[in-house]
């Protein structure tokens, strides 16, 4: 009788590649998959380090199980994900109930210590082996077959921006083997896979054998089933003149560029170690859009950190209205645990709160004004699924921008004309349309 695990996973998108390659692997074992965790004969949480408040989060779920497993046999407990390698031991010592805590690079160890697991045993498996990792995954079909399908290239992370965990809990930077990517790739592509976003801590730092992002973009570009790519997360100090060219010379690669900047000023920039300037930054920005107008950015910001000055505010304002992002997360600095910055002066937490306010009111403006613009416009939109009412289909534009329409399920996994009706700040909503005398925006 096969067994069932419920995964319920936290942040960032290669946690939820992490999550489908780890339910890849436990099959193997026997297990299938549940929606319901009451249900579960073992329960997986996927953490994040990221955010804030993620530590304690852990305990909050573990506490929802253990109260409604307190009349039922326990499920085997075990925490993955990057909460899982930085607290490891700790996790085990405050909390009996857990069983398994494994690190982001040691998931190809977790059928063996499934398996091997024995009551009132408590395993912690947290060695860096991204290797061994991958090595072991490529040997399990990823049986993903969404319409949108994430593919990890890059792990880890060299550059230790001092408000950043990543190099503590994904370790040093690892690109896949070009050869294992592209194999994965063309076999999503079998399953129905008509977008990849690639990712990586630094996705645009991938270097394996000499062969970059850009060979990986322009490789996967020769995959017919395989219309549109992206990826994700990049580093300004990435961005060679290599990968900036791959723009010119692609059809497929997406005209959205996601490239965290963080801060518009090169005195918080120094402060935070992120080794590039507000100046680089533009330089990149200018070459795309001289390859192609209609590219745009995204970006991530972090608001009121140690030393960030009013002038140095207004400096990202500044940034923000030059650039004029279409979509971007912002939050507060928050301190995590081992980093350089843990131990800084806060800036005063209403000041933080009402910079935050004005940068989000200043993104939101040119958000709103990009979805307004394209109402009463025809675009190319790839419908990945139905809402959850069943009612409508979802779907995703170039700029994955999320778009509702009336459909039928047989439009999902197709990439449609649509013709936008109206928009808020987060979701265009339109209606497929027959295109055979109109153009597509």
């Amino acid at each position: 009788m096969s067994r069932k695990i419920f995964i319920k996973t936290f942040g960032c998108q290669m946690n939820e590649y992490d999550s489908n390659r780890i339910y890849d692997s436990v099959k193997k074992i026997g297990y299938t998959k549940t929606d319901r965790y009451e249900d579960a004969s073992c329960y997986l949480l996927n953490t994040c380090h990221i955010r804030d408040k993620a530590k304690e989060k852990v305990y909050h779920e573990i506490g929802r199980v253990k109260k409604r497993f307190r009349s039922k046999k326990k499920p085997l407990v075990i925490i993955t994900g990057c909460v899982a390698q930085a607290e490891n031991q700790e996790m085990l010592k405050r909390e009996p109930y857990i069983d398994l805590v494994i690190g982001p690079q040691a998931y190809h160890k977790i059928n063996d210590k499934i398996l091997n697991y024995t009551e009132k045993q408590k395993i912690e498996e947290t060695e860096f082996d991204a290797e061994s990792k991958f090595n072991y995954l490529s040997r399990i079909k990823n049986q993903s077959s969404s319409s949108s399908s994430f593919l990890t290239v890059q792990e880890g992370c060299d550059k230790f921006c001092h408000f950043c965990v990543v190099p503590f809990t994904r370790g040093p930077e690892y690109s896949r083997p070009f050869d294992q990517i592209i194999n994965e790739a063309k076999n999503l592509a079998d399953q129905g896979t008509k977008e990849l976003i690639l990712l990586g801590q630094n996705v645009n730092a991938y270097n394996n054998d000499g062969k970059k992002l850009s060979h990986l973009i322009l490789e996967i570009e020769k995959i017919n089933q395989i219309k549109r790519i992206r990826y994700t997360t990049s580093h300004p100090k990435d961005m060679t003149d290599d990968l900036v060219d791959v723009y010119k010379n692609t059809e497929k690669l997406m005209p959205l560029v996601h490239l965290p900047v963080q801060s518009g000023s090169n005195k918080v920039l120094n402060l935070m170690n992120r080794k590039h300037t507000i100046k680089e930054y533009l330089n990149i920005f200018e070459k795309l859009k001289k390859i192609n107008k209609s590219i745009e950015f995204s970006s991530d910001f972090i608001i009121g950190y140690p030393g960030e000055k009013t002038k140095d505010f207004n400096e990202t304002l500044d940034l923000i209205r030059e650039i004029q992002f279409i979509n971007s997360y912002s939050y507060i600095f928050s301190p995590r645990p081992g980093t350089v910055a843990e131990n800084l002066k806060l800036i005063d937490k209403k000041i933080s709160l009402k910079r935050l306010e004005k940068i989000q009111n200043e993104l939101f403006k040119y958000q709103m004004e990009k979805n307004k613009s394209l109402e009463n416009k025809i675009i190319k939109v790839l419908i990945e699924n139905q809402t959850k009412d069943k009612t409508k289909l979802f779907g995703r534009s170039e700029y994955m921008m999320p778009v509702i329409i009336n459909g039928n399920i047989n439009c999902v996994g197709k990439i449609l004309p649509i013709k936008i009706n109206k928009s808020n700040r987060s979701t265009l909503f339109g209606e497929v349309i027959n295109t055979s005398n109109q153009k597509v925006a």
